[in-house]
């Protein structure tokens, strides 16, 4: 059994970034920008690639997501919601105390395979899980969806090597790469460039692609691999904040959460 959702995936995430900046603002949460970078990413992954079924959450031939930039969990609840794992009326709840969606990503979750938010854990655990499914014959894949700050951690280069060495073509990474991380540039903090030569070197298959271009994500993720016994790298250039004006491209839209006025305005213009 198959299912792959064939959705608009356009609107799905107008929808997903009108529902996180709502969130952030009910919650007074951070990472809204984060959460706008990497819109188009998951609404094409829930939309249009991944096989699942929301009232079988742990169905065994699901392909698996794990969403590494565990701080973006207000978009990545949005998504899950919007596809029908949890009622859309829960996504008032982000945040708050008693409820299920913590502000990082939370396995508790219907949706959610792995808890994350300490950056650098999601690629060692999406690798592991590809080489369970290589090793059982399966024909699911792993997903993993990873910042580009996240790659400041070594335990993420661990694991790419150990992916090419184990021939895991079923993994597939996606960099969000916005190009800012919590206190400045990536250029500024860690310099990533030139990141898809990187990846090329561990004999990875790469696609480099505009991470808002939904006919580029959805060939680059649905497709093939790269080449055969390779792991995928999707490195996906995005920007901050994407979708809102004031907020593209500007660090301090990784911890500031809109006011109700802000909120009007990015409301507004993203016509939700």
């Amino acid at each position: 059994m198959t299912l792959v959702n064939m959705m608009d995936t356009l609107g799905l995430a107008k929808r997903l970034r009108a529902h996180a900046l709502r969130m952030t603002h009910a919650a007074r949460a951070s990472h809204i920008g984060s959460c706008l970078s990497s819109a188009d990413i998951l609404a094409v992954l829930h939309g249009a690639v991944l096989r699942a079924d929301p009232a079988r959450p742990d169905w065994p031939d699901r392909d698996r997501l794990v969403v590494s930039k565990g701080h973006a969990a207000a978009i990545v609840y949005a998504a899950l919601a919007e596809m029908g794992f949890f009622p859309i009326a829960e996504l008032a709840t982000y945040a708050a105390d008693g409820g299920r969606l913590a502000g990082h990503v939370t396995r508790s979750v219907p949706g959610v395979e792995l808890s994350t938010g300490s950056l650098g854990h999601g690629l060692p655990v999406a690798a592991g899980m590809a080489l369970a499914a290589q090793r059982a014959g399966a024909s699911w894949r792993a997903f993993c969806v990873l910042s580009d700050g996240e790659l400041d951690e070594g335990s993420n280069w661990e694991a790419v090597q150990f992916a090419q060495h184990f021939r895991l073509e079923g993994l597939v990474a996606i960099v969000d790469y916005n190009k800012i991380q919590s206190f400045g540039t990536v250029a500024e903090v860690s310099e990533l460039h030139p990141l898809a030569a990187k990846f090329a070197a561990f004999n990875w298959g790469v696609h480099e692609i505009d991470g808002h271009d939904h006919a580029a994500l959805r060939a680059a993720l649905a497709g093939p691999p790269v080449a055969p016994g390779r792991p995928t790298v999707v490195v996906a250039h995005t920007v901050k904040g994407k979708g809102v004006s004031f907020m593209e491209d500007r660090l301090l839209w990784h911890y500031r959460n809109p006011d109700a006025a802000q909120l009007e305005q990015a409301l507004a213009e993203l016509d939700a």
